[in-house]
């Protein structure tokens, strides 16, 4: 009786399993958002098996670049024993990110720096985290991961000299820099 119940149960799985959708003629909407019916993702893309794009890509002057490397800020600022972003900073991580994203061969490093209070090892991990939180703030925006590289300096690389609360707030950065 047991082995008639576990076949019968094993068929009722297997026969839920099955899918009537037809997953080898999907419809492909063109860029008016129209269906285009009776095609594939590989017809349309041809041989190659890679759609064309109509998507032109932005070629920025050495004016332009130059233009944008003096204007525009490197370095986001954090609060105290903080990784979290502020937004006063969100301008700048979309401004960087819509300049990355248009040079794929462009490459960034993210440099976490911490204040000197706190011991060697917290303050690098600290710095770490903070460019890592500048790093995926900018593939959120669409910035590819394989352009960014965040390292952690921590206290070892600090911006201004002292230990007043002034000093140490210019400290608490993460700077972006190209290479």
């Amino acid at each position: 009786m047991k082995r008639i119940v576990l076949a019968v149960s094993v068929a009722l799985v297997l026969s839920a399993c099955g899918s009537a959708v037809k997953l080898d003629n999907t419809p492909v909407e063109d860029r008016t958002g129209k269906a285009v019916s009776g095609s594939t993702a590989d017809d349309k893309a041809g041989s190659g098996g890679v759609a064309k794009s109509d998507v032109k890509t932005i070629d920025l002057t050495a004016a332009e670049r130059d233009a944008f490397m003096k204007s525009t800020t490197r370095t986001v600022y954090f609060d105290y024993d903080s990784f979290v972003i502020r937004s006063e900073f969100q301008s700048v991580i979309e401004a960087h990110a819509k300049f990355i994203k248009a040079d794929k061969s462009r490459k960034v490093t993210l440099e976490g720096h911490t204040d000197e209070r706190g011991g060697r090892e917290y303050n690098l991990a600290l710095g770490q985290k903070r460019a890592e939180a500048v790093r995926k703030a900018l593939v959120l925006q669409g910035v590819a991961d394989s352009q960014l590289e965040a390292v952690s300096f921590g206290k070892e690389k600090p911006a201004a000299l002292g230990n007043t609360e002034a000093a140490m707030e210019k400290n608490r950065r993460a700077e972006i820099s190209y290479r």
